[in-house]
C-alpha cells in the first residue's frame, strides 16, 4: 500500500482556513466531498463521527501532526486527504504543541484490517522527521503531491 493509493490528491488543502480542530475536520471532509471521494449525503454524519472520535482521545500525536480517522458505514472506499495550516491548530496533541499537518483517513466500517494497514503506512511516514518537515513547508498542492510521490519511492526496511 502506498500513500498515493490512500490519499485522494485532488482534495488536499495546502492552506486550511479553519482555525480550530472541528473546523479543520469539517473543512477536510468537505474537500473530500467536493472532489467526489465521499458522497455529500453522508457528509454531516461522517463529520459528526469524526468529531465524536476526537472526543474519545486526541488524534494529535505530537510533532505538529494529527491523524483524525473514522470508520463509517457511509464510506464505500478508504480515502484520505491532507491539510496544512501555517498558523497551527490546537488539536489537544500529546505534546500540547500546535498541529500544522493533518492527515484525515476515512474507511468503510466493514474494513477494519485495511484501516489499520493504512494507519500503519501513514504513521510510518510521519515518524520520519524529514517527511514531517518537508510536508509542513510544502505550501502548494503540487508540492504536497510531489512529496507524497517521493515518499512512495523511499525504500522501507
Amino acid at each position: 500500500m502506498k500513500l498515493s493509493e490512500i490519499i485522494h490528491t485532488p482534495a488536499i488543502v495546502p492552506e486550511l482556513t479553519a482555525t480550530d480542530r472541528n473546523g479543520v475536520i469539517r473543512e477536510l471532509l468537505q474537500s473530500l466531498a467536493d472532489h467526489g471521494a465521499i458522497g455529500t449525503e453522508h457528509l454531516d454524519a461522517v463529520v459528526r463521527s469524526a468529531i465524536a472520535r476526537e472526543k474519545q482521545g486526541s488524534t494529535g500525536f505530537g510533532k505538529g501532526v494529527a491523524v483524525p480517522h473514522v470508520k463509517h458505514a457511509g464510506i464505500e472506499k478508504m480515502t484520505a486527504t491532507i491539510g496544512r495550516s501555517s498558523a497551527g491548530v490546537d488539536f489537544a496533541a500529546l505534546d500540547r504543541a500546535p498541529v500544522y499537518t493533518v492527515f484525515l483517513l476515512l474507511s468503510p466500517a466493514s474494513a477494519p484490517e485495511e484501516h489499520l494497514a493504512a494507519m500503519e503506512k501513514i504513521f510510518r511516514h510521519l515518524q520520519r522527521e524529514n517527511f514531517r518537515r518537508f510536508l509542513r513547508q510544502a505550501d502548494t498542492h503540487e508540492a504536497i503531491v510531489d512529496l507524497i510521490n517521493e515518499a512512495d519511492d523511499v525504500k522501507e526496511d
